[in-house]
């Protein structure tokens, strides 16, 4: 009981101060980072979540990502989808391709791989240890990735886009828990066992992903959210687990790392706001609408962002989201492939 107690004090300590700086998800990365002080301060005395806390965070983060979608957002991309799906695909590619470049670190394909692919940070930080990569690597780079698109993206906006705020704030609309707690349960339940009965790869964060933007479809559910209690339980379990694996070599290793990660994160965001150009000349899209349909990750400041500079909301979220899915749908099949080029 008292490793447990220090454990929770660490990460309560933490996950206060990232929330107070206003770092994206700070109770992922709280507990992660709260996690990982315990893990080098008492290695002696190690301790692990049971593994069906992690499901449980897993598919509640699976919830998240699915209420998330917006299909009437992805519908008003009209003619242009078939542009923005090219354009994410081609963007994932660049990433992996880039990351590749973390195997001479000492990064296994597969850690390098889901370590660079631009968006899904959370998701894939809870699927890496189900697609054979490193969890520990994935995590710290991916919210790299992450930081560095949030500082430079205002920046960028400012100063070669002379974008002004010109448009309301993003409104966010209070939840009902008489809907978000069956909404919840509903996903979770149905979502583990559609699954396990589709044999889904992932089928822990997957399945509900699915069945969570399917439930958003239904007249009750429409505009249905996690509870904010439950999200932070979700994300504090995934930081936990992933924190706790780590050790003072593991650390090392990382580090070494990062002067490479640096130099793949500057490459995809280069790309990144290349593919935004050509959405500019194959689409009716402004410029500054499509440097952030293509930001790689930071999907909630970006849309706040578009909203705030009186930009196409809409367009941007459409964007953002199908590459989220794209990217998450795809890490289980670029993980088999991965296997069997290693077998």
């Amino acid at each position: 009981m008292r490793r447990w107690l220090v454990l929770i004090l660490m990460v309560a300590a933490v996950s206060s101060l990232f929330t107070l700086a206003r770092l994206p998800t700070p109770l992922l990365f709280g507990g992660l980072a709260g996690a990982l002080l315990y893990a080098l301060a008492r290695p002696q005395a190690p301790l692990r979540l049971p593994d069906s806390w992690f499901q449980a965070g897993q598919a509640v983060v699976g919830v998240i990502v699915g209420a998330s979608m917006d299909w009437h957002s992805l519908g008003a991309l009209g003619p242009r989808w078939l542009v923005v799906v090219g354009v994410s695909c081609f963007s994932l590619v660049v990433s992996v391709l880039v990351g590749r470049l973390l195997i001479r670190r000492g990064a296994s394909p597969a850690t390098a791989t889901f370590a660079s692919v631009a968006g899904g940070a959370a998701g894939l930080t809870a699927m890496a240890d189900d697609l054979g990569a490193d969890a520990r690597v994935v995590a710290v780079l991916q919210y790299l990735r992450l930081l560095v698109v949030l500082v430079t993206m205002p920046l960028v906006v400012t100063l070669v886009f002379g974008a002004r705020e010109d448009g309301p704030a993003l409104g966010v609309t209070g939840t009902d828990w008489r809907v978000d707690v069956p909404f919840v349960a509903a996903a979770v339940a149905c979502g583990l066992l559609a699954g396990r009965l589709l044999r889904l790869p992932s089928a822990a964060i997957l399945g509900p992903l699915l069945v969570a933007a399917l439930l958003t479809l239904v007249p009750i559910f429409d505009g249905a959210a996690v509870p904010p209690v439950v999200e932070a339980l979700g994300y504090l379990v995934i930081g936990v687990q992933v924190g706790l694996k780590f050790t003072a070599a593991s650390l090392r290793a990382i580090g070494r790392m990062l002067p490479t990660a640096l130099l793949t994160i500057v490459v995809t965001l280069v790309a990144c706001a290349g593919l935004g150009w050509v959405l500019t000349v194959t689409t009716d899209a402004s410029p500054l609408d499509a440097y952030l349909a293509t930001t790689p990750g930071g999907i909630y400041a970006v849309l706040g962002i578009a909203a705030a500079t009186d930009g196409d909301v809409a367009f941007v979220a459409a964007a953002q989201m199908l590459r989220l899915l794209i990217v998450l749908a795809s890490a289980p099949l670029i993980a088999a492939y991965l296997r069997r080029a290693a077998s």
